[in-house]
């Protein structure tokens, strides 16, 4: 009999087939989620300690698949003591069993956009943002509207601003290489990302407001306040656990921060507050969640994956630096030597290049949502009864690389979603809290700016190839993703 991905002997599970309580039969044996959360405090710390330090995240995760050959399983997630009065969720790690916590009619998301604690709302101007509502709130509906309708109302905009801003980054990129020999990407990638916003959003260059340069490092600060507990900055386990991980920053040392971010979206927002007021929203909650959704789900985003794409394609080599160079100058040519929509839909190996990151490395890693009712939970060989109340969390890289669905899914793979058999894989690109295939709604938790980011992750790669015949890096880690240093850019040469 063959295994499965896991070692789990099918004798070893109740071969008894149950209605579930989502309704449908499954023949899937039911098996007991196993795991043990242990003792109180004890037992988190222990865990959080393993997670940050001991193991590391990905380590610590195989180790509880390894020990109970299971893909689904009970685990504490930091930060646990004393911050998180509840740490006990049940672990989603493989294809089947993580869209789970998209389905709103099973998962109800309030306050658990962080996980099993919740920051104070005084990081968001006393009011709980969007991204901790759930869809079945009063006010999620006509808050999801109005980011749609910033979106909508300004897409002429996104293709011009982003060549024009990145434009210029490269051109500091060229200057910094050519007299420092080597480059940090992330500071001229933050800058340029926070101004693309701006501008593209808002019609608003930052430069010509009171807050100059200032607002990557604002916002970077002000996230900071807010992920502390479920980040690691790098410095030794016995100073940065009981810093950042055991009890909250408090928020008073960001409000002068914070309140200089506001005063810039307020002003630079006006048109689309006035439109807020229209659908019945305050002005000033308004604001909070147009500066949230731009400033950490956005700009956060594009900081996250912007270094990615570059990890990904400077580690793939020259080879594939030529092919996308020539298919995108092809398509561009093709298209009166313009950059549209259009001559995207043309690029083929593009559009995967890009879709292949977003699957091997999603900016958001970490979903975590609350079981609205009992419901059963399958994996691949499996079912899971799940009380209601009972928090569900999935880390996404583990579901998007199960090798059940994806063949070298360990691997940067390009070209995998070319062609009728790798599009039917997209729907297991998961990065946006929904599959690629389906769209966010004002009923549903999916991503809002989900088109916007794949668009310019789209143009990051046409603007660099458009450019660049290949380029050369270096990869060293930051707390936020990958730090990387640009070492060559070759010049485009056909």
């Amino acid at each position: 009999m063959a295994s499965s991905r896991c070692g789990v002997s099918p004798a070893s599970l109740s071969q008894r087939s149950i209605p579930p309580r989502g309704g449908r039969t499954t023949a899937l044996p039911v098996r007991k989620i196993p795991g043990d959360t242990g003792l109180p405090i004890i037992s988190p710390l222990r865990d959080r300690l393993d997670y940050f330090y001991f193991k590391g995240r990905d380590n610590y995760f195989k180790s509880l698949i390894q020990k109970h050959q299971s893909t689904v399983f009970r685990a504490n997630m930091p930060p646990g003591p004393f911050i998180s009065t509840d740490p006990r969720v049940i672990v989603l790690l493989d294809a089947h069993s993580f869209p789970t916590l998209f389905d709103s009619d099973k998962i109800d998301k309030s306050d658990v956009f962080t996980g099993t604690f919740t920051p104070h709302l005084s990081l968001t101007g006393g009011h709980r943002v969007l991204s901790y509502l759930d869809s079945t709130d009063p006010k999620h509906s006509p808050l999801k509207r109005l980011i749609f309708y910033l979106l909508n109302s300004t897409h002429h905009n996104i293709i011009p601003e982003f060549r024009s801003t990145f434009g210029h980054l490269f051109d500091h990129l060229e200057s910094d290489l050519a007299s420092k020999g080597k480059v940090a990407l992330s500071p001229l990638n933050d800058q340029a990302c926070f101004n693309f916003l701006a501008r593209s959003l808002f019609n608003t260059d930052p430069n010509e407001t009171e807050l100059g340069s200032d607002g990557p490092n604002l916002v970077q600060k002000w996230v900071l306040f807010q992920l502390s507990p479920v980040l690691s900055l790098g410095l030794p386990w016995y100073i940065e656990d009981p810093l950042i991980h055991t009890f909250r920053l408090p928020p008073f040392l960001i409000k002068k921060d914070y309140q200089r971010l506001y005063n810039f979206f307020y002003k630079a927002s006006s048109k689309v507050l006035d439109e807020a007021e229209k659908m019945g929203l305050d002005r000033d909650e308004a604001c909070h969640n147009i500066l949230f959704t731009t400033c950490f789900n956005t700009f956060g985003g594009f900081k996250l994956f912007f270094p990615t794409l570059f990890k990904c394609l400077g580690r793939s080599g020259a080879n594939l630096h030529s092919k996308l160079a020539g298919e995108i100058r092809g398509a561009v040519r093709s298209n009166g030597g313009r950059v549209t929509m259009a001559a995207m839909e043309q690029m083929p190996l593009m559009k995967s290049a890009v879709y292949e990151a977003l699957r091997i490395e999603p900016p958001v890693p970490l979903q975590y949502g609350r079981a609205r009712r009992d419901l059963v939970v399958e994996s691949h060989d499996a079912s899971f009864e799940v009380n209601r109340g009972e928090m569900l969390f999935g880390f996404q890289p583990f579901a998007t690389r199960d090798p059940r669905i994806f063949q070298r899914g360990e691997e940067y793979v390009a070209e995998r979603f070319v062609g009728e058999e790798g599009e039917r894989l997209l729907k297991h690109v998961l990065w946006s809290n929904g599959r690629e295939t389906e769209n966010p709604t004002v009923e549903n938790k999916q991503c809002a700016g989900k088109d916007m980011v794949v668009l310019a992750s789209r143009l990051m790669l046409v603007e660099l190839f458009l450019r660049y015949d290949s380029f050369d890096i270096e990869v060293g880690k930051s707390p936020l993703g990958a730090a990387i240093t640009i070492t060559s850019l070759k010049r485009a040469s056909f």
